[in-house]
């Protein structure tokens, strides 16, 4: 399975590129990887650590998240939180005390939705076990 998720993080990666307009070379200058490593990455061969792919990332100029969850490193689930995090770290119209109140609030609706989510799990469990 993990090569599989490098096979379609490479494919994913050569069509990034390819819509910045860069080179192998051109891409693997600017996130300062060897072009053979880069070439390797493309093709399925090499999984690149989360550095690498946040190199990467910055040089395509897209999220690191997205390539992280290419790669299987982060749930879809996970990206989706750390990009509604980082929305709100870089919003400029509210203060910093406000933003660490934002984050507070958005992670105990995360905490209650998923022991909900665990509750109602666990009695479809209970159900199917007396049902």
């Amino acid at each position: 399975m993990a090569s599989l998720n490098v096979g379609n993080l490479g494919e994913y990666l050569r069509e990034q590129r390819r819509q910045a307009q860069l080179s192998l070379r051109q891409l693997a200058d600017a996130a300062g990887v060897s072009n053979p490593y880069l070439s390797q990455i493309e093709r399925g061969l090499r999984k690149p650590s989360a550095d690498i792919l946040q190199q990467l990332a910055k040089a395509l100029r897209i999220s690191a998240e997205t390539l992280y969850v290419q790669a299987g490193i982060l749930d879809e689930r996970d990206r989706d939180a750390v990009e509604t995090r980082a929305a709100i770290l870089a919003d400029p119209s509210i203060s910093e005390q406000q933003k660490q109140v934002l984050l507070q609030i958005y992670a105990s609706f995360r905490k209650e939705n998923a022991a909900e989510a665990e509750a109602a799990a666990d009695g479809d469990a209970e159900t199917r076990r007396t049902g």
